[in-house]
Order: structure tokens, then C-alpha cells, then sequence
């Protein structure tokens, strides 16, 4: 696939013996798995979602390519994407996760924080892990009151410089 992507699922392992697979879901797009729907692996065969059903904490997923289990068994731990262009838009001041990993982030006065590595989700907001050069992480709430600007196509973040997030409290 020519175009960026991002990850919607990760096959888990096979289920039954007609080619049905468990899928660890990573999207926020519901649609993503209806039948009808295409994926791809990341060497960019594609996969079309022929029925799909919540199991457990997962989705089992038959897919019309694959028809028995040692075909479904072939794909146990595969990441699952789609194109970048097929996630919806999102309001203002809102981004996917994709969009700001990769982000050098600095605060108002010009100290550079590091990279952001990881978005981690948590019941009261999302908190970006950046990590500088010297491997010293920084944990950042996405808050309004910490973050100035986010632009992610720059791949640039600026946070205001608050005692305990940047300087010794």
C-alpha cells in the first residue's frame, strides 16, 4: 500500500477449523471490521471481513481469503491496517494516536522534552510518554492548561513549562 496506514487489529490466534481468527481490536472506528470491510497485512495482501462477532474481550473474524485453519494459523500475531485516509476526521484539538506519536515536543521557553513515544489512555485524559535523547522520559497530561499547540503535520508540540511536569516541584 502506497499511502500511510495505521493499525486497526492484531490477529490473535485461529479459531475453529473453518479459517476463523480471534482479532485484538486497536481501532476506534467500528466499522472497521463489518462485512464488506477491508484490511490488510502489512506486506499489503488484502483481507475482506465476509462476518465478524464480539467474543470475549476480542472479535472473531472469518475472512473470504481464508478458508481453513491453516490459513487462519498463518496470520496468528499479524497486524492488521488500513489507510490513514479511511479514518474519519476528529474535532478540533483532537487527534489519533498515529498523529502524535513521532511529535518532538518542547515546552514555551524553548527546552526540548524528547519524542513522543507512546499515548497512553487513561480514565481522566490521555498523557503523551516523550523521551529525549538521553532516554529521559517526560510524561505529559493532555490538558488545556499544558498544552499550547499540537502540529502534527510540522510533527512539532509545544507545552507550557509547569513545575513538576519539566523542573524539580
Amino acid at each position: 500500500m502506497s499511502e500511510p496506514t495505521v493499525a486497526v487489529g492484531r490477529v490473535s490466534k485461529a479459531h475453529g477449523v473453518r479459517g476463523e481468527v480471534t482479532v485484538v481490536v486497536l481501532s476506534e472506528v467500528p466499522e472497521r471490521f463489518d462485512p464488506g470491510a477491508v484490511v490488510w497485512l502489512e506486506d499489503g495482501r488484502s483481507l475482506t471481513v465476509a462476518s465478524s462477532k464480539p467474543y470475549r474481550d476480542k472479535l472473531l473474524v472469518m475472512f473470504r481469503e481464508v478458508r481453513d485453519r491453516a490459513q487462519a494459523e498463518a496470520l496468528q500475531t499479524a497486524l492488521l491496517v488500513a489507510p490513514e485516509s479511511s479514518s474519519p476526521p476528529l474535532p478540533d484539538g483532537s487527534w489519533w494516536d498515529h498523529q502524535i506519536e513521532g511529535c518532538m515536543v518542547a515546552t514555551d521557553t524553548g527546552l526540548e522534552l524528547g519524542m513522543v513515544r507512546e499515548v497512553i489512555h487513561t480514565m481522566a485524559n490521555d498523557v503523551w510518554s516523550a523521551v529525549d535523547d538521553s532516554g529521559i522520559e517526560t510524561l505529559i497530561p493532555v490538558l488545556k492548561d499544558v498544552l499550547v499547540s499540537a502540529d502534527v503535520e510540522a510533527k512539532r508540540i509545544i507545552v507550557r513549562e509547569i513545575p513538576g511536569l519539566t523542573l524539580p516541584g
